[in-house]
């Protein structure tokens, strides 16, 4: 079939789902992974044939994208501070604004290139962060933590994948018991802050497809995770150590009242790229 046909085909199939743009962004992204075609092939050559081999998956990823599955899901990968991350049903798409905490802890650290790090990533999910971490900060040691040993399989397979060295603990960050004889300069986390009320604000494919584990926490404890990685950073924390958090846009005055309650200094929240209360960073009591 000509390839230039199966375009049409994706617009006729996906044009009442998604705006035309982001059809042909999704099909540009498909030719390019399965077929590893540049995106102006059919500008060179109109006519472009692939064979019915080639089809199948082309037209498989139109059938999940028309259940609206999101796009990195059904090629397995996804893109996150210019690394390749594969990603499945057990750990989140990595967000843009995760890129911005994570460029904020570069900043901060990377003038010290000398200094050796120790850097406890709790709810790691895919790895984005640990990942893009040891990758920037080629001298710290970098420490992944998350309660699902699904998603820590997927972590090994990221770090392989973009040549890094990241521990794995499998560990409960809500268990007080939580065992972990280390103490860490920087303590990073992503963690679960969706409240079950804003469940009506978040789009039906994230619903359906992510972790509802790695989202949402219960109304009536929004805080819930917060308090737990607070409590863990105090006692984990070297002579020196410092919290980043992404946290929910609409509780940015409570979570960083809930680390002035403990006694951090120097806390600063800032805002994504949308204008949103996004990120927190504090430094040890």
């Amino acid at each position: 079939m000509l390839l230039k046909e199966i375009k049409t085909i994706f617009h006729q199939e996906l044009d009442a789902i998604y705006p035309k743009e982001e059809v042909d962004a999704f099909f540009y992204r498909l030719i390019e992974h399965y077929l590893q075609l540049e995106r102006f092939v059919l500008v060179m050559h109109p006519n472009h044939t692939i064979t019915k081999e080639e089809e199948q998956p082309l037209f498989e990823a139109l059938s999940g994208l028309k259940l609206e599955k999101p796009l990195q899901y059904i090629t397995g990968m996804a893109y996150f501070m210019d690394l390749e991350l594969k990603v499945n049903a057990h750990v989140l798409i990595p967000r843009p604004e995760t890129e911005e905490l994570v460029a904020w802890i570069i900043s901060d650290y990377q003038v010290e290139q000398n200094r050796e790090l120790n850097i406890l990533d709790i709810g790691t999910g895919s790895g984005c962060i640990a990942i893009a971490l040891a990758k920037n900060l080629p001298n710290a040691k970098v420490y992944a933590l998350d309660v699902s040993t699904k998603a820590l399989e997927v972590v090994h397979q990221n770090a392989t994948l973009n040549n890094v060295d990241v521990t794995l603990v499998q560990k409960d960050i809500l268990n007080p018991k939580l065992d972990l004889e280390l103490k860490f300069d920087i303590i990073v986390s992503n963690p679960p802050y969706v409240r079950e009320l804003e469940k009506e604000k978040i789009k039906e494919n994230v619903k359906a497809y992510e972790p509802s584990l790695a989202l949402f926490v219960p109304d009536e404890d929004a805080l819930l995770f917060y308090r737990a990685i607070v409590a863990f950073a105090k006692e984990h924390f070297s002579e020196k150590g410092c919290l980043y958090l992404e946290i929910n846009q609409y509780l940015g005055k409570e979570t960083k009242a809930l680390l002035e309650a403990h006694n951090f200094s120097e806390i600063e929240l800032r805002k994504d790229l949308f204008g949103n209360d996004r990120m927190l960073k504090a430094i040890k009591p």
